[in-house]
């Protein structure tokens, strides 16, 4: 356990520079070397400088590896490191990888004459530009590969690692094995060689997994001394320069130092590993919304969703009323949204976009049984080769309201939000968790509910939250809605909030702070006295308060039996829609913009004529920016241009 790890990465460093035939990148803000192919003798050194007191290749040892693969084509090795004798073509000791495999190469003495033996691990796929740790170790005729801290390959095998290996009058060479031909041509990080212990223990306490160190030479370590104002890097280093375009993408550590430009607010912006930097930007502010499409839809609209698919487009859902002609998916073609293709639903009240590694799904919270009696809704998967969404799995449900898709530590799950059976409101709503076995979603945990009609599922660090949106017990709307925490696999009662009839949750962050709004859509209590007005009541937004680990009311705003709220921003300027449905007399009924106005809270800026108001959607193209609403009381529904200045 006293053995230092001997850094065979450092040795080909001179102190103070780099060798000839290497440069330095950083990607997804980790730095590696790459190595050219020209002279690869130049990247060598003799195992002399590493083993200063024993000419012996340790029988027992962990070889430790980071490293990112460019892909490599079909048929073809490339050599991490090699052990070559000096006069000899043979490898005693190499590490190749090939397409989906990883080889450890090693000369076996005790065979008349020599033999080159080569122990395989299949199924290792490293060609997706990531970073990968890999820890191999070896023991005898065991050998294990673990790939990014998970579960460990075991081979074993008849010939094993030699008792007794001479590295007399050898050299270790770097990335190939003395030759031009098979030049390793990804980047390297780190490259250890630990006698007499397996390494895992010590690698896999990393938060980080893929990028784990147990030693690494000083060029390529994330945090060089910084440099005076007038003094250039003392390591000067590359990067590879990649520009996103569209939407906001996520910006972690992988995404350190990559670009993103903003098409439709003219912004260029540099990802420092947890947030966007503006870079340059024409800071734009809204002045006013007009009338942009009229969206004929098949029916009134209770619910719409939009969401992109990746290489295909931008898409639209709406959850209309009436079988038939059931639902439709509209493309944005030209500007606008054209009809793409019907689905058969009932009483359709939400869709919920969301994709499971490559499979793209969509789901359809339906409120009435079909024609042969049958209650379910239905989750629809993208064909690529169809190019549409086919019936892809049936659920039953009970007038069902909506569907909420996430993931909590790499696993997928899918919430239903059960309004009621029959006439009783007191029911359970479902979590469904993806079996990636059977490809189904399978009942996970059911959670009581009365009258729910919106899931809001969130994070906040690395706690994962759900809220439900409670409405009606059977007897009054004033109950409460419940705050859920994911613990020990399960969601547990984390906070209740009194609402009054609460249709949606909406879960936003300005800065450092996180709120909570909810849509309170009327007051009705069989054992009170009838308010003057059912509907227009005060609706809510809560804030996070860290210290009390609770939310907290921030602001109420007056709304007329709000359904839902949205979230957007403009610039800097962030904004909260709400649809207002109806204020006891007209559905006719303005739905309101507020803009975040900081020690004011949200003040109210643009009042939207609009009728039956249900939902709104947010979204944005190359053109600019939109919004969407549906109105559940007319067989149309409006996009929204956000015009500014």
């Amino acid at each position: 356990t006293d053995l230092r790890p001997l850094d065979i990465l450092s040795e080909v460093v001179p102190a103070g520079g780099l060798a000839h035939g290497m440069r330095v990148f950083q990607v997804q803000g980790v730095r590696g070397f790459q190595l050219a192919a020209l002279r690869p003798r130049a990247l060598g050194f003799p195992a002399s400088r590493l083993f200063i007191h024993c000419d012996r290749f340790p029988e027992e040892f962990s070889i430790i590896v980071t490293l990112r693969v460019l892909s490599v084509p079909a048929k073809r090795n490339e050599y991490v490191f090699t052990l070559m004798a000096e006069e000899s073509p043979s490898v005693l000791v190499g590490l190749r990888y090939a397409p989906e495999k990883l080889h450890f190469l090693f000369w076996s003495q005790e065979r008349a004459g020599g033999w080159q033996t080569r122990v395989t691990f299949p199924n290792v796929s490293l060609s997706d530009n990531q970073w990968h740790t890999l820890v191999l170790a070896v023991s005898g005729p065991s050998f294990s590969l673990t790939v990014d801290c998970s579960v460990p390959k075991d081979v074993v095998v008849e010939t094993p690692f030699p008792a007794s290996l001479s590295v007399k009058r050898a050299s270790f060479y770097l990335g190939s094995r003395r030759r031009r031909k098979g030049v390793f041509t990804g980047l390297l990080r780190q490259l250890v060689l630990l006698p007499g212990a397996d390494a895992t223990p010590r690698i896999c306490t990393a938060v980080n997994f893929k990028a784990a160190t147990l030693s690494v030479p000083t060029v390529l370590q994330d945090q060089p001394a910084k440099p005076a104002s007038n003094e250039v890097l003392k390591y000067p280093y590359e990067t590879d320069t990649k520009v996103t375009l569209g939407s906001r993408p996520p910006c972690t550590k992988q995404e350190k130092a990559q670009f993103w430009f903003n098409a439709s607010q003219r912004g260029l912006y540099l990802c420092n590993g947890s947030a966007w930097i503006s870079m340059l930007e024409v800071k734009q502010r809204l002045d006013y919304v007009e009338e942009y499409q009229n969206l004929v839809t098949n029916s009134e609209t209770m619910g719409v969703e939009v969401f992109t698919i990746p290489k295909v487009g931008l898409f639209a859902a709406t959850a209309n009323r009436y079988t038939p002609p059931g639902s439709a998916i509209y493309k944005w073609t030209d500007g606008k949204f054209v009809p793409y293709q019907n689905i058969p639903t009932y009483q359709a009240q939400s869709w919920k976009y969301f994709t499971i590694g490559k499979k793209i799904f969509l789901a359809v919270a339906n409120f009435e049984q079909n024609d042969r009696g049958q209650e379910f809704s239905v989750i629809y998967k993208w064909s690529r080769r169809k190019e549409k969404f086919i019936t892809y799995q049936r659920i039953t449900t009970h007038s069902a309201r909506d569907w909420e898709a996430f993931v909590i530590e790499g696993e997928a799950f899918l919430a239903v939000v059960n309004h009621r059976e029959g006439n009783n409101h007191n029911i359970d709503s479902v979590i469904y968790r993806w079996n990636p076995r059977t490809g189904l979603f399978e009942t996970n945990q059911t959670i009581p509910t009365s009258g729910a009609y919106d899931w809001e599922f969130f994070t906040i660090g690395p706690y994962s939250f759900l809220a439900v949106a409670n409405t009606f017990n059977g007897t009054s709307t004033k109950i409460y809605s419940h705050i859920y925490i994911w613990l020990s696999g399960s969601f547990q009662l984390f906070q209740s909030i009194l609402t009054f009839g609460a249709a949606d949750w909406e879960v936003f962050s300005i800065g450092d702070r996180v709120f909570l709004a909810v849509a309170n859509s009327h007051s009705y209590d069989s054992g009170m006295p009838a308010p003057s007005n059912f509907y227009a009541i005060n609706s809510s937004i809560y804030e996070l308060n860290i210290t009390a680990q609770m939310f907290v009311k921030f602001q109420d705003l007056p709304t007329y039996s709000a359904l839902d709220w949205e979230f957007f921003s403009v610039g800097d300027d962030s904004f909260l829609v709400v649809a207002n449905s109806f204020d006891g007399f007209t559905f006719s009924v303005n739905s309101v913009i507020y803009r975040w106005q900081g020690y004011e809270g949200f003040v109210a800026t643009h009042h939207l004529p609009t009728v039956g108001c249900r939902d709104w959607e947010a979204f944005h193209t190359g053109e600019g920016s939109y919004l969407l609403y549906s109105s559940a009381k007319e067989p149309l529904s409006k996009v929204l241009k956000l015009k500014t200045t």
